[in-house]
């Protein structure tokens, strides 16, 4: 098992329930591909390094898990997909 890191950038536009379903539905995600969510650390609102579809802010979360090789891969996919997320960004953890 690796250690990875997950780092999501959520619209501000979103109130608090969809925001904390959003989160909740990438943890899914990474239960489902065979991750065990480790940590789950949420920075709250943060000014964006640049525009992003006409928005300056956004909330941050970042969330440690451990997995094989294939599931970050697996959960990048999906969260692709998803409205919600602005931005997001998977890295393994070195030891």
């Amino acid at each position: 098992m690796n250690k990875y890191e997950l780092a999501v950038v959520v619209s501000a536009k979103l109130e608090d329930e969809e925001r904390v379903a959003t989160i909740e539905k990438v943890k899914e995600y990474i239960t489902r591909f065979g991750g065990t969510v480790t940590n789950v650390d949420e920075w709250g609102k943060k000014r964006l390094a640049y525009e992003i579809q006409k928005m300056k802010e956004g909330f941050y979360y970042f969330i440690q898990f451990e997995a094989d090789t294939n599931c970050p891969g697996e959960v990048e996919e999906n969260i692709r997909i998803m409205e919600n997320v602005v931005r997001y960004l998977c890295t393994k953890v070195e030891a």
